[in-house]
């Protein structure tokens, strides 16, 4: 065989290997609007350098109200109006980092559920590039409520400790459904450094942020759009008290 038919044939498998897997997570996106994630290349990292694994999938109606609200306020609180990328926020984030020593991101929900569910942590801008094509496949497939509660399962919550019904049983010794809202905003206020940061006896930042996300929960209870994420079926619905 020629070095001509040689490249043609690897070519052709080339090509038939791409579509194979643009096929196969295509699927994946679609099976996870229903099936909660096998594992993620984080959680798997977690376990192979000795933090464990600690886990609990539960439905979006067990976390209850506390907990996904204190995440809202945290993290995203435009979650329910952007599709799927706050640019002011990117704009803050690359002006901040561009000349301070210590990094700020500016990712939303959506972005670091595409991020903690398909792909890995680093900051390249191939990874940055998938990234942007898997927030804008499950903004479109999945919807805010569905992203939300994939994020309130796979994200990392403390040392080893992945999703809210973990860290409620590991910091509180009780069910997500049942954390009071200074319990949730304490492992809301842990999101941006899970392994830093101690939740229960809280740190001094910990408190500080915390107090700070009960405020906002304060201002943001009657929220019409975000109460609509955290439950569909009223408009609008106080927090848990």
């Amino acid at each position: 065989m020629s070095f001509t038919d040689t490249a043609k044939t690897a070519g052709s498998w080339l090509k038939k290997v791409v579509i194979v897997l643009f096929v196969a997570q295509l699927f994946y996106i679609f099976i996870l609007k229903w099936v909660d994630p096998p594992i993620t290349v984080t959680q798997l990292m977690s376990w192979v350098t000795g933090y464990g694994l600690k886990r609990d999938y539960i439905s979006f109606q067990e976390m209850g109200t506390n907990a996904p609200f204190a995440v809202l306020c945290s993290e995203d609180q435009l979650f329910p109006d952007h599709n799927g990328f706050d640019i002011k926020s990117i704009q803050k984030a690359l002006e901040h980092n561009s000349k301070a020593k210590t990094l700020r991101g500016g990712s939303t929900l959506s972005q670091q559920v595409a991020k903690n569910v398909f792909l890995w942590q680093d900051r390249t801008w191939v990874r940055k590039g998938l990234e942007a094509y898997f927030t804008f496949m499950i903004e479109h497939v999945w919807g805010k409520q569905r992203i939300l509660e994939v994020y309130m399962n796979v994200a990392e919550m403390g040392r080893g400790v992945f999703g809210i019904q973990a860290a409620a049983q590991y910091y509180f010794k009780k069910p997500a459904k049942k954390l009071l809202p200074m319990e949730a905003a304490r492992i809301a206020a842990n999101l941006p450094n899970p392994k830093k940061y101690m939740v229960n006896p809280a740190s001094a930042h910990i408190n500080r942020r915390a107090n700070w996300i009960l405020q906002q929960m304060a201002n943001l209870r009657n929220d019409a759009d975000i109460q609509t994420v955290l439950s569909p079926e009223k408009k609008k619905q106080k927090y848990d008290q």
